[in-house]
């Protein structure tokens, strides 16, 4: 595989484009002030350090792009994979746009691809962090001529794994409708004026059998209020999530998750949760479910065989 080392002085986009097969591209310690997409498949990218290598930019929402419309979510980046068999290791990738309430949206990694794997990388923004194609299939619709096209629709299901890794957001912070795999990683709730945050937002199709899975997870208060955060509210109909043998901090609300407004997306979402360690009583909405030892290890299991399969 080739290896290519890069500077921040470096394009590193015009690096990306110009690869004519699978590569490793080491980033040098620093700041990468820059927008970018992964396109090419069979990318390892691998920073010095995740405290001292920092990709960075700071689109947002309601931002006007040169189309004359808003950025919207989805094209908020700072990163985006579309290629397959990606890895991502020993880097930090910020959106730096620090209010949601008035800028809306700002999304750090974008994966827009069926196959990812990160290690030991930090996700920074406020609202919508981190988007884990594919796309609800009203969305894909709606977007379809908006966003270009190899971002917007994936066949068939996606497989993301996130290990030893940092996220840190407000509002729907992980969200998206792939199969992904949180593995000994520390989510971080960050203060935000409006009040209430949600961790994950899964929209998961009623036929995917797997969605978010966090095991192992530091979930931890960056400075949200006491009880102010929920673990997860549905995007769509059917998201799905499970969060076994994690540590909660005080932010989060003991009922754990919340239906999504004025919905009744209650009766639909397949949310589940197992051995959660926290300092205060929990006392978990009706319509979320407490696994059995038994189907927690396998989900365990499953998440294990995932993290050892080297075709990721």
């Amino acid at each position: 595989m080739k290896k290519i080392y890069v500077t921040p002085s470096d394009n590193l986009q015009n690096i990306l484009d110009g690869l004519d097969g699978p590569a490793t591209i080491y980033l040098q310690k620093g700041i990468y002030y820059t927008k970018v997409e992964i396109k090419k498949s069979g990318v390892v990218l691998i920073g010095e350090s995740r405290e001292t290598t920092i990709i960075t930019y700071d689109d947002y929402a309601r931002k006007i792009h040169a189309d004359g419309k808003e950025y919207n979510t989805f094209r908020t980046y700072t990163v985006c994979v579309s290629g397959e068999s990606i890895r991502m290791e020993n880097l930090t990738v910020i959106n730096s746009n620090t209010d949601p309430s008035t800028a809306g949206q700002c999304v750090a990694l974008s994966v827009n691809a069926k196959s990812f794997y990160a290690k030991n990388i930090a996700l920074k923004s406020m609202q919508d962090t981190l988007f884990l194609a594919p796309f609800p299939d009203d969305l894909v619709v709606r977007y379809r001529g908006f966003i270009p096209e190899n971002q917007l629709y994936i066949q068939g299901t996606s497989l993301h794994l996130f290990e030893d890794c940092e996220i840190s957001g407000t509002v729907d912070f992980i969200f998206g409708g792939a199969e992904a795999y949180f593995k000994n990683c520390r989510i971080t709730s960050l203060s935000d004026k409006r009040g209430t945050g949600f961790i994950a937002a899964p929209c998961h199709h009623l036929v995917q059998n797997n969605g978010f899975c966090f095991i192992d997870c530091n979930l931890t208060n960056g400075g949200a209020g006491e009880n102010e955060v929920f673990l997860a509210r549905p995007w769509r109909d059917f998201g799905k999530c499970a969060f076994i043998n994690c540590s909660l901090d005080n932010h989060v609300n003991p009922v754990l998750f919340d239906k999504w407004n004025d919905t009744d997306r209650d009766k639909t979402a397949r949310f589940y949760y197992y051995g959660l360690k926290s300092a205060s009583p929990l006392h978990p909405v009706s319509w979320a479910k407490e696994l059995t030892e038994s189907q927690a290890n396998e989900i365990i299991k499953r998440c294990n065989a995932h993290f050892n399969d080297n075709n990721i």
